[in-house]
């Protein structure tokens, strides 16, 4: 398990009516789960790394390097994130490991569990507890304000807090049957609760985690060097999502004659859900993942 550390910018009205950028710091959790000839590959929410301009992972050994985000797949909140293999020291090589997967179709209800993550940003922390329910569905709002509906999430007692999402939910073998996601901290009507944490079960996150795996691991370009598509969009809004039954993404408002887009054959009406892997569910997004290109 290691930590997620990352920078964004945010931007915000001044007290004289203008906007002013400001740079937030956040943090996360990730899973180590797979190795290629180049790079360590983690897995943790989109909702960590969504929007970050630089991220940063943390190992057991306190020692840390730099991060790129390899694929995200915004519908299942799942991303995989990237850190070269010439970054890391043959000493934290030695005390890491790839995670093993269990099977979280097998779990049952009172199976004890743990979950290990980056708990309030304070660096690696352990909770245990129960499986409180399975099948559990889940929306919450990540921080572009756009809304995720998780469903067939594992429910347990297991203190989860922030900077748990993207960590480990184990079982007491210490194979990995869940990526942590989110708490319940209160109901519709504002009653506060306690002891409601879910996770994304294994089993349904694998297949989409070794598609991002595979994918072509890019760094951000220079401003003046990013791709345009020659489009005018804007984000599909919760509301439009669901009284129009659409997905998530950027709703093409007009096409420039002759660009990139048009060339492509995309139309004015269309939505963009992804590019290239990296799943796009606001138009920020996707003026994010055009600076890879």
């Amino acid at each position: 398990v290691v930590t997620i550390s990352t920078m964004s910018v945010e931007e915000m009205r001044s007290f004289f009516g203008g906007t002013q950028q400001f740079e937030v710091e956040g943090a996360g959790t990730g899973v180590i789960v797979g190795k290629n000839d180049t790079e360590l590959l983690i897995a943790t929410n989109n909702h960590v790394v969504e929007g970050a301009t630089s991220l940063s992972v943390g190992f057991i050994d306190e020692s840390t390097v730099s991060a790129e985000v390899k694929g995200t797949d915004s519908d299942n909140d799942l991303a995989v994130v990237a850190v070269k293999l010439s970054d890391i020291s043959t000493d934290t090589m030695n005390q890491i490991k790839i995670a093993t997967i269990g099977d979280s179709d097998s779990l049952k209800l009172g199976e004890q569990v743990v979950a290990i993550g980056n708990a309030l940003g304070y660096g690696q922390s352990v909770t245990s507890g129960y499986v409180s329910a399975l099948d559990r569905d889940l929306s919450l709002t990540d921080e572009s304000g756009n809304t995720i509906n998780s469903t067939g999430l594992i429910q347990t007692d297991a203190a989860i807090n922030p900077g748990n999402s993207g960590g480990a939910l184990l079982n007491m073998n210490g194979e990995l049957i869940g990526i942590n996601e989110a708490k319940s901290g209160t109901t519709a009507s504002g009653t506060t609760v306690d002891n409601i944490g879910f996770a994304i079960p294994i089993n349904k996150a694998e297949t989409s985690l070794q598609d991002l795996m595979t994918l072509e691991t890019r760094e951000k370009v220079s401003e003046d060097q990013a791709s345009y598509l020659g489009i005018q969009g804007a984000s599909v809004t919760s509301d439009e999502k669901e009284k129009y039954d659409i997905p998530s993404g950027v709703v093409v408002a007009s096409v420039e004659k002759g660009g990139p887009a048009d060339k492509a054959g995309i139309q004015q009406g269309d939505i963009i859900t992804e590019l290239d892997g990296r799943s796009v569910s606001s138009i920020e997004g996707l003026q994010d993942t055009l600076q890879y290109y």
